[in-house]
């Protein structure tokens, strides 16, 4: 695999926009981008009411589920209707009436000790852990070719939030092994999202599962779990009854997490309730890779039934970089800059590129359970 878009780069200071990409956040000073240009995305699941019909899919849910290869509990989502997108951001308009068939969720994001057993079955190697190919890298020094991954690594003072790149490094070494790089390890973190995961290292597990990738249409229908017309997934208020309900940054960002939700940096999966449907995590936390590739302007004319994303991929921010969607923001998104908590907005990410607020989960197609 080519990995010229790789944060190495980023590292070796070339391509800005790839880390950006990865992060999905825009510099804008905390505001929403309202160009047509860019993207970022989301937020968490924790409702209030849950309408009738929901009522009886999770009661259906609580008799049914479904083991994949992985041994994952999966929740079966009943197809239906919903209107996708928002009118806060650029990419994620216009707003538009989809249909989704039913299929089956994980619960929660993949974590560490999920994956753990995909390789120690398989051998698989992550692109963050594979040898780099000089070819691929003309003008680097040799001895900066080492694999890695970027680490969100907050400065020890108050910055301006126009350069992302005072918060985030490439750090040679990183992996899901090794989320904070050499000397950070898995122990205790077992049941934590696991991160630093491109795009094919993430469908080569939901490959492995029996499984596959949500397209973003069915991630969003599902996250929404039946809240339409909320401004965030849960509901309309961004702290229901005072509280944090999904793992996200409070403090000033980026240079103090204060930890008011409860958790700095990645929580473990199922911290937070679960919304109407049952999935947990839906937002917050880590961003999840979705099937489909990302063009900005994809909403435009997408197929009102089980859309399944363009045929190829355009940022026009950084053109011939192939990029896929993700959802569901991280435990990095804040009101000052990445504010990703609005049902239905987008995030971006290039390929090959993996990040320590980066996962996954995956979806089935199997026969929707009976009664």
């Amino acid at each position: 695999m080519v990995l010229k878009h790789r944060f190495i780069r980023v590292f070796l200071f070339a391509s800005v926009a790839v880390l950006a990409a990865a992060c999905n956040q825009t510099p804008q000073d905390g505001k929403r981008a309202a160009s047509a240009a860019i993207v970022d995305s989301t937020v968490t699941c924790v409702s209030h009411g849950i309408p009738s019909r929901a009522a009886a899919i999770a009661e259906s849910e609580k008799e049914h589920t479904f083991l994949g290869a992985d041994d994952a509990t999966m929740v079966y989502v009943q197809g239906g209707k919903f209107l996708m997108g928002t009118a806060e951001f650029a990419d994620a308009s216009p707003v538009h009436e989809v249909t989704v068939g039913g299929f089956w969720m994980d619960e929660h994001e993949v974590t560490n000790a999920q994956f753990a057993r995909f390789v120690a079955a398989t051998g698989y190697q992550t692109i963050a852990e594979r040898p780099l190919d000089p070819k691929d890298f003309p003008n680097v020094p040799l001895d900066a070719l080492q694999p890695g991954s970027a680490v969100f690594t907050p400065p020890d003072r108050a910055v301006s939030l126009n350069n992302h790149l005072q918060w985030w490094s490439y750090v040679p070494g990183a992996s899901w092994r090794q989320p904070e790089g050499p000397g950070s390890d898995l122990e205790g973190r077992e049941n934590e999202p696991v991160v630093h995961i491109a795009y094919a290292d993430a469908a080569a597990f939901a490959k492995w599962a029996g499984k596959r990738l949500p397209t973003e249409a069915e991630w969003e229908y599902a996250a929404r779990a039946g809240h339409s017309d909320s401004k965030y997934y849960w509901g309309n208020d961004l702290k229901p009854e005072g509280r944090w309900i999904a793992n996200v940054y409070q403090g000033s960002f980026p240079t103090e997490d204060n930890g008011e939700d409860g958790f700095k940096g990645v929580a473990p999966v199922k911290s937070y309730g679960p919304n109407a449907w049952g999935l947990y995590d839906m937002d917050g936390n880590v961003w999840e890779w979705c099937s489909d590739y990302y063009r900005p302007d994809y909403y435009e004319n997408s197929p009102a039934h089980d859309p399944e994303g363009p045929k190829d991929s355009y940022d026009p921010l950084e053109p011939g970089t192939v990029k896929r969607v993700q959802r569901g923001g991280s435990f990095l998104c804040n009101e000052q800059y990445c504010e990703r908590y609005i049902a239905g907005s987008r995030g971006k990410g290039e390929i090959s590129s993996g990040s320590n607020n980066l996962g996954f989960r995956c979806v089935s197609d199997q026969p929707a359970p009976k009664g």
